[in-house]
C-alpha cells in the first residue's frame, strides 16, 4: 500500500439530543428529519417532540425555522402557526382547517399557548370563565353550609364543561345563572378590581413607606456619625488646650445624651403625626378580614288570627257583669244550668245584639237610594232606545 493512501475514515454520527435524529456528515441528517415530516395517513412519525413542532396545516417545522410560533384559538385549542393563521383568517372569519373541525374561527382570539399541556391550557380557560359569572363571596350568604353548596355546584358545572358531560343541560343552566343574577355579577366584578387597585395602591404605599424609612435611618446614622466625631474633636482640641480631662469627658457624654435624647423625641413625634394621618385617612387597618354577612335576626311571627283581622267589637252596648233581672238571677242560682258549662252572660250577649241589630239601619234612606238606581236604569233604557230608532230610521231613509 502506497504511503499516500491512507484508509478512508467512517462518517462521524452523533444523535440530536432535542429530536432524536442520527446526525452525520454526508446529508443524512436533512434526509432524516424530512422522512420525520413526511406524513402517512394525515400524522407525522410521533418521535418525541417532532410532532409537537411541526405545523399541521402547512407542515412547516420548528427545526428549521427556530423563529416559528404557534398559536391556538379557545374555540377548538387547534395550534397552527402564526403565518396560516395570517394566510387563512386575516379577510374575515372562517372554518378551521384541521381535518374534522370546521368551527368557524377569528384571527383576533388566536393567542400563543401559556402551558405545555393543551388541556390544562383549555381547563384553565373554562376556569377562568365560570369564575367571572360565579363569581359571588363569602360574605354573600348567612351560613357556611349555604356557601360551600353554592362551591359544590360551581365545581359540578365546571368540571361538566370540561369534560363534556351533560353539556346542553349544563349551558342551560350557565346560562339562566348569567341572566337572573347579570347585576350581582356585574357589581362582584367591579368590587374585585377596586379592591385589585386598593392592595397595589397599598402595597405601593407601604414600599414607599419602607424607602423612606431606610433614608431616614440612613441620615439618622450619618448624622450619628458626624455629631460623634465632632464631638471627639471637641474634646481633643479642649484635651489640648489645658483642659480638665474628667470634666471634658463627663461633658461630652452629657452633651452626647442630650443629642440623642431629642433624636428619640423627635421619632416618637414623627411615628404620632403619621399615627394621625393614617386614622383621618381610613389607613389604621392593614388586614381586611372577610367572613359571612351578619346575620339578622328575624322578625318575631305574629299570632295566628282565625277571623283575618275582622274584629266584632259591640258599637252599641257595653256588657255589664251583672243584671238585676229574676230569669237571669235564677238561671245563676240553678245547678242544673251551669253544671254543663252555661254562661248567662252568653244569653245576655245574644239578647243585646238582637235589641240593638236594627239600630243602624234606615229604611227610608234605603228606599229612597233604591228608587233613584230604578230611575237612572230607566233613563239609560230609554236613551239607548230612541238612539236605536235614530238609526232605523236612518237606514230607511231613500
Amino acid at each position: 500500500m502506497s504511503r499516500f493512501t491512507q484508509p478512508k475514515a467512517a462518517p462521524v454520527s452523533k444523535r440530536d439530543p432535542r429530536t432524536g435524529v442520527v446526525q452525520s456528515q454526508d446529508g443524512e441528517l436533512l434526509h432524516s428529519h424530512m422522512r420525520l415530516m413526511s406524513l402517512h395517513d394525515g400524522k407525522s412519525i410521533p418521535t418525541d417532540n417532532a410532532t409537537l413542532d411541526v405545523c399541521p396545516v402547512c407542515k412547516s417545522a420548528r427545526y428549521m425555522n427556530p423563529s416559528l410560533r404557534f398559536l391556538v384559538n379557545p374555540e377548538c385549542y387547534h395550534k397552527m402557526c402564526e403565518s396560516c393563521v395570517d394566510r387563512i383568517f386575516s379577510h374575515g372569519p372562517a372554518a378551521c382547517p384541521i381535518k374534522g373541525c370546521g368551527r368557524t374561527l377569528r384571527k383576533h382570539r388566536f393567542r400563543e399557548q401559556t402551558f405545555e399541556d393543551i388541556k390544562v391550557e383549555r381547563e384553565v380557560d373554562i376556569r377562568k370563565k365560570v369564575g367571572a359569572t360565579f363569581n359571588r363571596r363569602e360574605e354573600d350568604f348567612e351560613t357556611l353550609l349555604a356557601y360551600n353548596d353554592y362551591l359544590n355546584d360551581v365545581e359540578d358545572i365546571t368540571f361538566n364543561l370540561i369534560n363534556g358531560i351533560d353539556l346542553e343541560d349544563t349551558n342551560r343552566k350557565f346560562e339562566a345563572y348569567a341572566r337572573a343574577h347579570g347585576k350581582e355579577i356585574e357589581e362582584n366584578a367591579q368590587m374585585a378590581v377596586q379592591e385589585r387597585q386598593s392592595f397595589s395602591a397599598a402595597q405601593k404605599l407601604e414600599r414607599q413607606q419602607a424607602r423612606e424609612r431606610r433614608e431616614a435611618a440612613r441620615r439618622e446614622e450619618e448624622e450619628e456619625k458626624r455629631e460623634v466625631e465632632e464631638n471627639r474633636r471637641d474634646v481633643l482640641n479642649r484635651l489640648a488646650s489645658g483642659a480638665d480631662a474628667e470634666t471634658v469627658a463627663k461633658e461630652g457624654q452629657r452633651v452626647q445624651l442630650k443629642k440623642r435624647m431629642d433624636r428619640q423625641a423627635a421619632a416618637e413625634r414623627q411615628r404620632q403625626l403619621q399615627a394621625a394621618e393614617d386614622a383621618h385617612s381610613g389607613r389604621t387597618s392593614k388586614f381586611v378580614i372577610k367572613g359571612l354577612k351578619t346575620k339578622q335576626k328575624p322578625e318575631p311571627e305574629a299570632p295566628v288570627d282565625p277571623f283575618g283581622g275582622l274584629r266584632l267589637v259591640d258599637s252599641y252596648f257595653t256588657l255589664q257583669d251583672d243584671y238585676v233581672w229574676e230569669g237571669i238571677q235564677e238561671a245563676r242560682k240553678d245547678v242544673k244550668q251551669t253544671a254543663g258549662g252555661y254562661d248567662v252572660r252568653d244569653y245576655a250577649h245574644r239578647s243585646l245584639v238582637a235589641a240593638f241589630s236594627g239600630l243602624g239601619v234606615f229604611v227610608a234612606d234605603e228606599v229612597t237610594e233604591r228608587d233613584k238606581l230604578a230611575q237612572s236604569d230607566e233613563a239609560v233604557g230609554t236613551a239607548r232606545a230612541d238612539v236605536g230608532l235614530k238609526d232605523a230610521d236612518l237606514m230607511t231613509a231613500p
